[in-house]
């Protein structure tokens, strides 16, 4: 019996191929940190929306349809995604440069946000603190 021995140039593109797909971009929300999580905008500058394709269909697209999440303009910035708390304090700032439009979207849901169905549709009043609870209201994560 023999066996093909590659060269290990060819045994890394292998493994390269073979090997699940993950991203270097996947945050995962420490949520001891965001306690009082309320609220969020997107930073950004208009010139570094345009070479990023993706970010900018989130920023135009996406974000008017998040209750309590909005878009900041600030020249030079690079995009991204700050986290405030009920008193407006920042809790955390997250990168949105190398994230695709998807991430980002999956990213507001998993924090909490609500999609509405159209831009200017009313929020149900059980979501008008989301994705805090209201004031007074236990958490039901047993991590908050």
């Amino acid at each position: 019996m023999s066996f093909l021995l590659l060269p290990p140039p060819v045994l890394l593109l292998l493994a390269a191929l073979v090997a699940p797909a993950t991203t270097a971009t996947t945050y995962r929300p420490d949520w001891n940190r965001l306690r009082g999580l309320a609220r969020a905008r997107v930073e950004t500058c208009g010139g570094q929306l345009n070479r990023l394709k993706e970010v900018k269909a989130f920023v135009t697209q996406d974000i008017p349809f998040y209750h309590n999440l909005v878009m900041k303009h600030l020249p030079g910035a690079d995009p991204e995604l700050v986290l405030l708390g009920r008193r407006y304090e920042e809790l955390e700032r997250i990168p949105l440069s190398e994230m695709t439009r998807k991430e980002i979207n999956e990213l507001v849901l998993e924090l909490g946000f609500y999609r509405k169905a159209a831009p200017d549709a009313q929020v149900p009043q059980e979501y008008l603190w989301a994705p805090a609870k209201p004031p007074g209201e236990a958490s039901d994560r047993a991590d908050l």
